[in-house]
């Protein structure tokens, strides 16, 4: 008798958890094998695409010797505001993980100078002055992936690139002594980032983050030597970051 129980006990718990763990499954969709969209697009030994994105430029500056210790003056600030990236895109396969790219854009952005209270300033528009760059922007960059996971990708990407600002004022004979900022027309940057591959159903399409460092000095000194826009200046650098959203 105590031996029919015992089975029969059994018995209950087994059909109790058989019940509980279909109840529990029941809960989850089936598990079935990803759809791997555009499973051979990375073979392709070139293909095309455009993109599209947001950016936002500062300047860095280097000081004449004495501007901290002597004059003790305050660092320029510079008011930075975002602007709009779009372009096209040519792919060269090199091999499973490694593309070289030719990136050529569109690229609009606009900053402003604050300069500090120095003696020279006789107006408060003065201290001001607003940059707006134009440029057609020429990067070969280097991508570099690592294996795709379903239809998911990381990378990084790195190169270098060559700027063209229609909004430099390079061969404006006026300078700030008629509200005039003058920089190069032609800047060289080196340019890093790191992104994501998205492959869907009919497209890919690639978020990144990328940093622009510009190479060389883009400041066009006054023609007064000792000007307070330009004289305390020896270099200026600009320095940007990128949101590119592509779509191959």
């Amino acid at each position: 008798m105590l031996k029919s129980l015992d089975v029969l006990n059994r018995i209950k718990f087994i059909l109790i958890a058989c019940l509980f763990a279909n109840a529990v499954y029941s809960q989850y969709p089936v598990v079935r094998e990803r759809l791997i969209n555009l499973p051979s697009f990375d073979k392709k030994l070139v293909h095309y695409g455009y993109f599209l994105g947001v950016n936002q430029y500062d300047f860095k500056f280097e000081y004449i010797q004495n501007y901290y210790k002597e004059l003790m003056l305050k660092d320029i600030a510079v008011e930075q505001q975002k602007g709009f990236s779009v372009g096209l895109i040519g792919d060269l396969r090199i091999n499973e993980y490694m593309n070289l790219r030719f990136e050529p854009g569109l690229f609009y952005n606009k900053r402003g100078l604050v300069y500090p209270e120095y003696a020279e300033f006789t107006r408060e528009n003065d201290r001001y002055r607003e940059l707006k760059s134009t440029y057609i922007h020429l990067p070969v960059l280097l991508k570099i992936s690592t294996k795709r996971i379903n239809n998911f990708r990381p990378f990084i990407v790195g190169g270098f690139s060559t700027d063209f600002n229609l909004s430099s004022n390079q061969k404006n004979s006026d300078d700030n002594a008629s509200n005039v900022f003058r920089v190069m027309s032609q800047n060289i940057n080196y340019e890093l980032g790191l992104g994501f591959d998205f492959y869907l159903y009919y497209f890919k399409f690639s978020p990144s983050l990328r940093g622009i460092f510009s190479m060389q000095n883009e400041l066009i000194p006054d023609n007064d030597p000792e000007s307070p826009w330009t004289g305390k200046i020896n270099n200026m650098f600009s320095r940007g970051v990128a949101l590119i959203i592509t779509f191959e």
